[in-house]
């Protein structure tokens, strides 16, 4: 079962909550006289300088300072413009404190004096500077000196601070362990050089070569090394070696994989199995740390099986013109794996399976003696097989008791497995479609149709005249396939527009190995004979 991936990026969301706390810290921070009090400090200062301020009371902890003013060179604030509420905190403080607000108004007192509250902004600083203010004044007034009061700072813990910075540490912490640990794939910048490799074992997708319909062929060739990883030492006390590679070429659909996995699961030893443009990585020195990582892995649990799947990703010959250039960081790829497959050390117990369809891509050095020993050719397979495969994907399908499966298996020549798998796959679904309650013969055929020639387009617009001309195309196909002994036979004519064909003609070939010269030249005559049409 393949995990959950989660619902939202984990990097995203360190990257919001960093946003978040930066957001905070900002707003969170500010204080001071601009949210709620149209007096500026410097008009407190004043107030000190002009011997206006007859008594204060200055708050240590919230910094208001709570003066009573009387007449003098500076006007005095009106009361009725200078009744607010100023806060004290930022944007979350009032949370965590009690004192987050003070009132900013001014009072008019019996004896013509007035008592204002401000918030100063630097309350520390203003202790400092405050004393001479105060000289000033005892000098100037003698017999009536300044009354003042300070509200001690109590000592309390700071939490605003310590939540600030333990969240912002938490929210890089867990951005590093994201980025490590690469979100829920494991794939993050500590594990780029490791290989992703996949034990076919763990996930339970083993097969056996009873799951392998036909190549009776290629599966006898296979068995030796599976006989190797079962019993090994019975050759060697004869001194043999068994291959160190097998290279599995053939058309796609063919059962390459299918074949890989049946021999490690007939050998029942770990099967890793790795694409190939999984060694190709945008870093350099990435693909061949994967090789050499994947070799670890497999050196550990040996005897063991490792498949790599689209080899010519990795394996494409290099250059051998220097100007031209070439992708060094493939060729790096290239050698750690020539290394590891044949190189000083000792991987007897390693067999390295591989699938391709391009070998003639494939760099020279990879497929020599000591590295792939053996290729195995897997066809498309012939009548018999063509009518095995039949057998294996129609087990689960609720058939008709009319189905012929030898015409069925004479009418797909040249369809690979993968192939077969689609036509069983598609006439399910026609059935399906029309609602009937078994697949049927007819259904295999319009299967057949519907992948060959493409979807059926009965509502294309023609005239009279080109449906007639197709209509004498498609007969003079017909006639020249009749008067021709050695010719493929005739099976269906259609002026049924289909895919990119107005009409067709649909022939039985005998798969035949050799040809005769009258069987060469009818065909000829079949091919062109729309002369005739």
């Amino acid at each position: 079962m393949q995990p959950k991936k989660p619902r939202f990026n984990p990097l995203v969301i360190a990257i919001v909550l960093a946003a978040v706390l930066m957001v905070w810290s900002v707003l969170g921070g500010t204080g001071g006289n601009a949210n709620g009090s149209s007096m500026a400090y410097s008009t407190v200062v004043h107030y000190f300088e002009s011997n206006q301020v007859t008594k204060f009371s200055l708050d240590l902890n919230t910094g208001v300072i709570t003066m009573t003013l009387k007449e003098g060179a500076q006007e005095l604030p009106n009361a009725a413009e200078q009744t607010t509420t100023q806060s004290t905190g930022g944007l979350l403080s009032g949370l965590l404190s009690s004192s987050s607000s003070a009132p900013t108004g001014v009072k008019k007192n019996d004896d013509g004096t007035e008592t204002v509250s401000y918030k100063l902004p630097y309350a520390r600083m203003f202790v400092d500077h405050v004393s001479d203010y105060i000289a000033q004044y005892d000098a100037a007034n003698p017999d009536a000196p300044m009354v003042y009061d300070y509200v001690p700072a109590k000592e309390t813990i700071p939490w605003m601070e310590i939540l600030f910075y333990l969240a912002m540490l938490g929210c890089t912490g867990f951005l590093l362990f994201s980025m490590m640990r690469g979100g829920a794939g494991g794939g993050g910048i500590m594990n780029v050089g490791k290989a992703k490799v996949k034990d076919e074992h763990e996930n339970k997708k083993t097969a056996t070569f009873a799951d392998v319909a036909g190549e009776d062929e290629e599966k006898e060739e296979l068995k030796e090394v599976v006989e190797f990883l079962k019993s090994p030492d019975k050759f060697n006390t004869l001194g043999a070696r068994i291959p160190h590679g097998v290279l599995l070429v053939g058309p796609p659909g063919t059962g390459k994989t299918l074949l890989a996995r049946a021999c490690a699961g007939e050998a029942g030893v770990p099967f890793y199995s790795i694409s190939g443009s999984d060694f190709v990585e945008m870093y350099v020195g990435v693909g061949a740390s994967r090789v050499r990582d994947l070799f670890d892995k497999a050196k550990k649990t040996m005897p063991c099986i490792i498949f790599i799947d689209e080899i010519d990703a990795v394996g494409r010959a290099r250059s051998k013109n220097p100007a031209m250039g070439g992708n060094d960081e493939r060729e790096n790829t290239l050698n750690a794996l020539l290394t590891e497959m044949d190189g000083f050390g000792s991987n007897s117990g390693v067999i390295v399976l591989a699938a391709t369809n391009r070998v003639d891509m494939l760099d020279k050095a990879l497929l020599r003696a000591g590295r792939f020993d053996r290729q195995i050719r897997v066809d498309l397979p012939d009548l018999p097989e063509r009518k095995a495969i039949f057998q294996v994907h129609m087990k689960p399908l609720k058939l008709d008791k009319n189905i012929d499966l030898d015409l069925l298996a004479r009418q797909t020549p040249g369809f690979s497995g993968a192939d077969i798998a689609n036509v069983c796959n598609e006439a399910a679904l026609i059935a399906a479609r029309h609602d009937k309650k078994e697949v049927g013969y007819q259904d295999f055929l319009d299967a057949v149709d519907r992948i060959v020639g493409g979807l059926e387009k009965k509502t294309k617009v023609m005239t009279a005249d080109e449906k007639r001309t197709i209509a004498i195309h498609e007969a003079g196909h017909a006639t020249v396939s009749w008067f021709c002994e050695f010719a493929n036979p005739l099976i269906k004519v259609t002026i049924v527009p289909r895919g990119q064909a107005l009409g067709a003609a649909w022939y039985m070939p005998e798969e035949r190995p050799i040809s005769t010269k009258e069987q060469m030249l009818e065909g000829f005559t079949q091919s062109w004979h729309n002369l005739a049409g």
